[in-house]
């Protein structure tokens, strides 16, 4: 529903009329009761109505057209006039519009006169816009007790000198009750102007959708479970890997270690028999094998004696042609990596002998 609330002109104070689906509902005087949606009507003869061909392109570039227009049409300054522009309404282009031209102080004394009566309209038309714009001629009807006019590019308060003027005599058609009810029912649903433009244009309110956010929270809620349940699936997963890893870790260490061994702690139990399999530091058959090598590469010596440490230590008795062999054989050793230290060569029966202690870096 929509009720039309026309402002007091002359001796009649407020008056209004309400209209839903089935048409006119109810008529009364002074403010109506009730929440629906109001369109206030200002009185015809405190506005002034123009038509002119403007762009269609944006609201702005029309409304700064339309206060052209109205500037060279009206004698007050521009700073004291109010001008809004209507949709288009003319055939073709599309662009023939209807402008509406009030006092500044009118408006504000109109929106301060609803303001007190507790009204906040949903638009503010100009009264000879509630009627059906003709495809020719005048038109005529009272509303409200207002008797208006309506051509194809006019509208004004019905005064009969005024109304003479600008039709040139031209005869009037009245409007018939139920196509004036109908027509003032559609202007009701969608005003051809709004003077409720520029500064005073209704301010949106802002509201607080409750039932947005509680579908909002209850989404965010069910997007940070699934997050957390997804946590819960990985850390679970890598959890079960891990496990298994261990396990398998575990089955293979059992099988480098003694039969019946218990498998505490895979890593250390490995190390530990690795130790006693080959000895420590780089193991006896690493150490000997190399010490053998350098044997080789050194003609005129040979190894007499063995003794592989508890500690990785090789201490090897070596026999030499000659002394200057001894320390060439040394540096063999010391040259594959090792750490070498010569006891005193002694000589006798042609050949000079004694002991090397090789070691690990």
């Amino acid at each position: 529903m929509t009720t039309l609330l026309f402002l007091p002109a002359g001796d009649a104070g407020f008056r209004w009329m309400r209209f839903g689906d089935a048409g006119l509902l109810a008529r009364g005087e002074g403010i109506p009761a009730g929440d629906e949606p109001v369109v206030a009507v200002v009185p015809g003869d405190a506005v002034t109505l123009h038509w002119a061909d403007l762009p269609a392109r944006s609201t702005a570039q029309a409304a700064a057209a339309a206060r052209i227009v109205a500037a060279e049409a009206s004698a007050a300054p521009p700073g004291e006039l109010h001008v809004a522009v209507g949709e288009a309404e003319g055939r073709g282009d599309g662009t023939d519009r209807a402008i509406a031209v009030v006092g500044a102080a009118a408006m504000r004394d109109w929106m301060d006169m609803l303001a007190r009566a507790g009204v906040d309209p949903v638009a503010l038309v100009p009264a000879p816009l509630l009627l059906p714009r003709p495809e020719e001629g005048f038109v005529q009807a009272t509303v409200a007790g207002q008797a208006l006019v309506r051509g194809r590019t006019s509208g004004f308060a019905d005064e009969a000198p005024l109304t003479e003027l600008v039709t040139r005599g031209e005869p009037l058609t009245p409007i018939e009750r139920e196509p004036l009810d109908a027509a003032l029912a559609a202007a009701a649903a969608s005003p051809a102007l709004d003077l409720r433009q520029g500064p005073f244009a209704r301010r949106r309110r802002f509201a607080i959708d409750w039932r947005l956010i509680r579908r909002l929270a209850v989404l965010g809620a069910a997007i940070l479970g699934v997050t957390f349940a997804i946590s819960l699936v990985r850390v679970a997963k890598y959890s079960f890997a891990a496990d298994a890893l261990e396990a398998r870790a575990d089955a293979l260490a059992a099988t480098g270690l003694p039969r019946g061994e218990t498998v505490t702690d895979a890593d250390r139990q490995l190390g530990e028999r690795s130790g006693r399999v080959i000895g420590p530091g780089l193991g006896f058959s690493t150490t000997v094998a190399a010490a053998f090598a350098a044997v080789r590469n050194v003609p005129g010596t040979e190894v007499t004696a063995i003794d592989f440490a508890a500690n990785g230590d090789l201490r090897l008795t070596v026999s030499t042609e000659r002394e200057a062999l001894a320390t060439d054989l040394k540096r063999a050793l010391e040259a594959a990596g090792f750490t070498v230290r010569a006891s005193v060569f002694q000589s006798a029966g042609g050949r000079v002998s004694g002991e090397l202690t090789v070691s690990v870096r």
